[in-house]
This record gives structure tokens, sequence and C-alpha cells, in this order.
């Protein structure tokens, strides 16, 4: 009996080493600076599939991983619609994706969606990433998590990842604005200084 209960034991001791290997493995890792970014096609709230190779004017894009529900992303959300409306006319349109499991989080769900972007008057496509396979690819974690990438013949090239600026608790504050001065170097032809920065959010929800 004790040695039934033995291997019982080091199975499940198995399979939850297993389990933690997986999830470390593939969540939290994805592109990193100077990679390709796949193209992708999601749902957007007007029911149409999304993609990046859509923008064919596009110089890049900036892609934000953001939902409903987070204080965080919903604190950004009017500083997400401002980056759209200074950079979409200059060839960087925001590009924003909801990764959350809606089972976890119904709030985060299309129609719910769809009532956030009218009623905030977002000027962006909002997709949902309803299987969850693209914000691994991204190596998002968070919401808000964004990810600046510049077109070239190569493909889309990652050169920013991190937060929007240094402050999310208060827009007024913020003394440096990491996506647009990525997106501005890049206006400008010259290299993003600071490619990365830590990412302030809610964990995304699987």
């Amino acid at each position: 009996m004790n040695k039934t209960i033995k291997l019982i034991s080091a199975a499940v001791i198995v399979l939850c080493i297993s389990a933690f290997t997986i999830h470390k493995t593939t969540f939290g890792e994805g592109y990193k600076i100077g990679d390709v970014a796949e193209d992708f096609s999601l749902k957007n709230i007007d029911g149409k599939m999304v993609s990046l190779s859509d923008y064919k004017k596009a110089k890049g894009f900036i892609v934000t991983f953001t939902c409903n529900t987070c204080p965080y992303a919903v604190a950004y959300e009017d500083r997400i619609i401002a980056l759209d409306k200074k950079y979409a006319s200059k060839g960087y349109p925001v590009i924003a994706i909801m990764p959350n499991n809606v089972t976890i989080k119904p709030d985060d769900n299309l129609d719910a969606m769809k009532q956030r972007a009218s009623e905030k008057g977002f000027t962006f496509p909002y997709l949902i990433d309803k299987e969850q396979k693209v914000f691994p690819k991204f190596g998002a974690t968070k919401t808000p998590h964004m990810f600046v990438l510049q077109k070239t013949e190569k493909g889309n090239v990652v050169r920013y990842i991190g937060a929007i600026d240094d402050n999310y608790k208060d827009a007024s504050a913020v003394s440096t604005k990491y996506v647009e001065k990525a997106v501005d170097a890049l206006l400008q032809g010259k290299e993003v200084e600071q490619t990365e920065t830590k990412a302030i959010g809610c964990s995304i929800k699987v």
C-alpha cells in the first residue's frame, strides 16, 4: 500500500514538474529585438479579419496587447488612442489585441470589446486572440504590453518591447515616453536607443 502511494506521489510530482516546464518555456518567451514578427489574422470588433499585411502603406506598427478589465490597461487607454492619432498618419498605426481567456475574464469577450471601443472612441482595430496563439509568439505577458515593429524588406522587425511610458498612474507626470521615442527614432531613420523596458500591468489570463 505504501509502495503504491509512493508511486502515485512520484507520478504526480513528475506531472507537476512537466507542466511547470511547459508553462515556463512557452509563456513569456517570444520575439527578441531584431526578430521578424510573423503576420497574423485575427477578428476585429467589426467582425472582419485583420492582418499586418493589410496595411500596404504602413512603415511599421505599434502593437499593444490590452484588455477591458485590467486597471493598468484602462489607465493607458487614452494614451494608446493618442499614439494612434499621432502616428497612424505617419505610417505607424496602433494594432490592439485582447489576449485574455474570456472564460476566466468574461468581461473581455468580443461583445464587451465592442462596447468598450465604442465608449472610448477607439480609432484603431481591437482584435481578439481567441485561440491565444499570437500573444505567446510575441512573448507578451502583461496588459498592456507594447511592441513597436518596423516594416523592412525582411519583414516586420521588432524594434521595441515593453511599457508605453514611465508612469502608469499619471499621464501628466510622465518623464520618458518609451514608445514615442522609439517611433520617432525610426521615423528619423535612427536606431532606437532604449529597446526594452519592463511592461507594467496585469498578467495575461490563460
